[in-house]
């Protein structure tokens, strides 16, 4: 059981490094037999999303008249979708973020950007291997 012993390290690594929170223990609590995919669903949305949106800040902030107001409407949403994951990384750089968009810092939502590109990116891959490991757990592929 590699596999198992490999998905409870990097777990427990996930934990103490501070990228996922308690919020990730409650929503691994809502899987069961009836929906046995349901945390894989939920990572693979949330990182989705998380794309699309860190691409839609990127385009926004390139402009030469930034409107705070939209780029805020969406680091909210990243806020939230990663407060709802348990992507306690994520979560805390978009509460520094929404502050530069309040006082209308276009340098520090730039800086702010990097910040949850590098963290969003690593929590991703994180999560990508998280999946593998499960799934080798669960016998679809070879172990």
């Amino acid at each position: 059981m590699a596999a198992a012993n490999q998905l409870s390290a990097l777990l427990n690594n996930m934990y103490a490094t501070g990228l996922l929170d308690e919020q990730f223990q409650q929503l691994q609590m809502l899987q069961d037999a009836s929906a046995p995919d349901f945390v894989s669903e939920v990572v693979t949305l949330f990182c989705q999303d998380g794309e699309r949106i860190i691409g839609e800040l990127a385009k926004l902030l390139e402009k030469p008249s930034v409107d705070f107001d939209r780029v805020d409407a969406f680091v909210h949403q990243l806020k939230g979708s990663s407060a709802s994951v348990g992507a306690q990384k994520v979560k805390n750089t978009c509460i520094q973020f929404r502050e530069f968009c309040q006082s209308r810092s276009k340098d520090g939502c730039l800086k702010t950007l990097d910040s949850v590109r590098t963290e969003f990116y690593d929590l991703r891959g994180k999560f990508q291997t998280m999946l593998q490991l499960e799934r080798q757990i669960q016998g679809f592929y070879p172990k």
